[in-house]
């Protein structure tokens, strides 16, 4: 059964990313890479990494794929312009393409297994301990000191973004609070006396 599910989650992972990316309609990618996200999800689990795999589908799934999915339906984007913008650069792609391929042969084809790596992993998450504590331990104690510096970078990244891309604009009424609150009401309003038959 259990190969019977590998199998099954390693083919779904293959054809959600495949179609995500030669999908015609952007909606149908973004719910094939929902697929893909899912069944990556499932092999993790059957690696016994069920924290990781919580992770993918609350992450992934629950936020950045529903965020494309939003931004895909709501922006009115030009699809048929962008794809002809594309083909200008797929020789290039292809050749990339190709590269990563050959790299990837390579590297399956000298993968070795090492006599001792059962042993090692035991020794990092003993049978008595649960993965989501190991990896606790390991991110909160070995390496906190450099989690928390990850966590910083993170931060000036978002931070340097948004000062990089925020703009003021002056050709746009913006609501301003203190000014409202501090009118005079003697000025705020003024009554006119407006005879019959004429306007103001």
């Amino acid at each position: 059964m259990t190969v019977f599910a590998f199998y099954l989650f390693a083919l779904c992972t293959i054809a959600g990313g495949l179609f995500t990316v030669i999908s015609r309609n952007p909606v149908h990618s973004v719910l094939w890479l929902i697929l893909a996200f899912l069944s990556s999800a499932g092999l993790f689990v059957l690696l016994g990494a069920e924290f990781v795999a919580m992770l993918l589908i609350i992450v992934y799934v629950g936020a950045v794929a529903v965020l494309f999915l939003f931004v895909v339906m709501m922006l009115d984007v030009d699809f048929a312009e962008l794809k002809a913008e594309m083909a200008k650069y797929m020789p290039l792609a292809l050749l990339i393409g190709v590269i990563l391929l050959m790299q990837f042969a390579i590297a399956v084809g000298e993968w070795q297994s090492a006599d001792a790596a059962m042993s090692l992993r035991a020794q990092v998450a003993p049978d008595d301990v649960h993965n989501t504590h190991a990896l606790g331990v390991i991110i909160y104690d070995q390496y906190f000191l450099l989690f928390q510096l990850a966590g910083l970078i993170l931060l000036v990244a978002m931070i340097g973004a948004i000062v990089l891309t925020l703009r003021h604009r002056t050709d746009i009424k913006r609501q301003d609070v203190v000014a409202q609150m501090m009118r005079d009401p003697a000025k705020a309003m003024e009554l006119k006396d407006v005879k019959p038959g004429q306007g103001l």
